[in-house]
């Protein structure tokens, strides 16, 4: 029996070739034929596509973004750069058209995060420099005035009373006004903090090592609806996972990051995924998110794939379109990445 493995193109070629076989074993012996077909109709779908028309302009950015938040409920897009002479946070709308530029009291940005309400419009970032205004997270209103100033400025330490810190790495604020901090891009800390809407110490992780609420490089957290903390355990090669009112560990995930440790964590507006930067190795996980009571191993729905070198350090999530926005230190850029409506029918409604 002669076996064939057909990839069907199409059917003017597929019946071309039955002519031209049964042509040519009409004049060697008469075996039967037996086609087992093996079809490829199209790649795997894409789950995001690049939105190539974000930002309207890119000129705008003419330094290293290291961080990018956005403002769901205003439909706004913060982004933060590192360089002299530069406008360090730049201001967009979620379609691209850039509104304005602020510098005042920032020094070198980290993390940044945008916690609006109907009557307040706030901006947090995390500041690693080494200046009057380094060591510190500061608040802002969306023109860039200075609202309020946590650590002290312009002096690393690891004190609690009154708090200090050391290369504080990103933060995330609940619609409760607590916040959530990850304290130790490098420096002398490396801890987890929950702070109240007061600035009140209610929980702390906080010790170098690679045990269970131990930490190598804390570099990004998150919140799900759930009530726990992902954190983005860099250094670990792991996300762990806790409790967001007592603070107790609830398990780890490393399965995913053997090649690389994650560098930012945000969940879909849905809560059913969580997005992973990956920089060096310029990729972005879509990562189911576990039922509550489980946290399980660490299963990858898909990638995207970036460009070589464009290294993705931190990343925010549309709370409405669900759309991704990269802050991309390599390329010295933010991209914005839309769900396939298809996959994410809930997005958006």
């Amino acid at each position: 029996m002669t076996r064939f493995w057909v990839c069907v193109a199409g059917a003017g070629f597929f019946l071309a070739f039955l002519i031209f076989h049964s042509r040519f074993c009409a004049s060697r012996l008469p075996l039967p034929l037996h086609f087992a077909f093996k079809i490829s109709w199209r790649p795997e779908e894409a789950l995001y596509r690049l939105d190539v028309d974000w930002p309207k302009y890119s000129e705008y950015f003419t330094g290293a973004t290291f961080c990018v938040a956005v403002d769901s409920l205003n439909g706004l897009v913060y982004v933060a750069q590192r360089g002299d002479n530069i406008p360090k946070v730049l201001v967009f709308t979620e379609d691209g058209y850039f509104l304005r530029a602020w510098n005042y009291t920032v020094d070198t940005p980290h993390g940044i995060f945008a916690a609006s309400t109907p009557h307040e419009q706030s901006v947090w970032i995390t500041d690693v420099g080494s200046g009057l205004y380094g060591h510190t997270i500061k608040k802002y209103n969306s023109f860039g005035d200075l609202v309020q100033v946590l650590g002290t400025p312009g002096k690393k330490g690891t004190g609690l009373n009154p708090l200090q810190f050391d290369n504080p790495a990103e933060l995330y604020v609940e619609d409760t006004g607590d916040i959530y901090i990850v304290d130790g891009d490098g420096g002398l800390n490396n801890r987890l903090i929950k702070l109240s809407q007061d600035f009140m110490i209610l929980w702390l992780h906080g010790e170098n090592g690679t045990g269970p609420a131990k930490f190598s490089i804390p570099h990004s957290v998150t919140v799900d609806s759930d009530g726990r903390v992902w954190v983005a355990d860099r250094g670990n090669k792991r996300i762990q996972v806790f409790d967001k009112d007592t603070g107790e560990w609830l398990g780890a995930w490393n399965n995913c990051f053997s090649e690389e440790g994650p560098s930012a964590v945000r969940f879909t507006p849905d809560g059913k995924h969580l997005i992973v930067a990956q920089l060096n190795l310029s990729r972005l996980l879509l990562v189911a998110a576990p039922p509550v009571g489980s946290i399980g191993d660490c299963s990858v729905i898909s990638t995207i794939q970036l460009a070589d070198q464009v290294s993705p350090h931190l990343l925010d999530v549309s709370g409405k379109t669900g759309a991704i926005y990269v802050a991309e230190i390599g390329a010295k850029q933010v991209q914005k990445y839309v769900p396939v409506k298809s996959y994410f029918s809930s997005f958006g409604s």
